[in-house]
């Protein structure tokens, strides 16, 4: 019984360390994309689309036609 009770209570800690590890992993995920994100709207990185630079030409195109 001893065996299978130090079993069980490896077994649940690897457990919690493997969803822990998860957790950190999709943490991370989130993190860079938000930071991604940021750095292709401000043009310092581009994702091969050039949807940047169609945002940067669209606000210098409203600021030449100066719309009141």
């Amino acid at each position: 019984m001893a065996f299978s009770l130090q079993y069980l209570q490896t077994v649940t800690m690897m457990n919690r360390l493997s969803a822990f590890t998860g957790s950190i992993k999709i943490l991370f995920a989130g993190i860079w994309l938000v930071v991604r994100i940021i750095l292709e709207y401000f043009g310092i990185i581009s994702d091969g689309n050039d949807r940047t630079t169609g945002i940067r030409d669209l606000r210098e195109e409203y600021k030449k036609a100066n719309y009141r």
